[in-house]
């Protein structure tokens, strides 16, 4: 997978500990809660988390709206605490290649670097593979709403 291929990134500063926005993206627990675009929920029982090189991490997202849930999982490749969490990202549809957690061949990278700052912790999410053509400002805004729902469970968790 190479970086030439980026997609979108998206970057926010919160007014909270470094550790704190780490333990959001680190603790299974709080991706459940988080984990999911403002509009749409964590699909029960979809959650993994192990923060460590070669551990994997999972999440569905369920879209009522559409009657499916979108399951995302992968392995992470890079992990530097409080710093930088990288790892792969396959997408399915279907609940049974979730359960067998195959790897696609177009999965793509997702790195997540974090940094203290004046005032709280920042954060960035990149995205970097292969998406048709139109769909990378799809998920760009898709990801922002992540990052407004971060937001939310970050202040209530205060």
């Amino acid at each position: 997978m190479q970086e030439s291929n980026f997609l979108y990134s998206v970057e926010r500063t919160y007014p909270v500990s470094i550790q704190k926005l780490w333990d959001a993206w680190a603790n299974p627990e709080a991706l459940k809660v988080w984990y999911c675009p403002t509009d749409l929920s964590v699909a029960e029982g979809s959650v993994a988390n192990d923060p460590t090189v070669g551990g994997i991490w999972t999440v569905g997202v369920s879209v009522p709206e559409y009657g499916f849930v979108a399951y995302f999982f992968g392995e992470y490749i890079n992990v530097i605490d409080h710093e930088l969490l990288e790892h792969t990202m396959t997408y399915t549809q279907s609940p049974e290649e979730f359960a067998a957690r195959v790897p696609s061949p177009v999965a793509h990278l997702v790195r997540i670097e974090f940094k203290e700052v004046a005032g709280g912790a920042w954060c960035k999410f990149s995205q970097f593979g292969e998406l048709p053509e139109g769909q990378a400002p799809q998920a760009q805004k898709g990801m922002e709403s992540y990052f407004d729902n971060l937001g939310l469970y970050l202040e209530r968790s205060n």
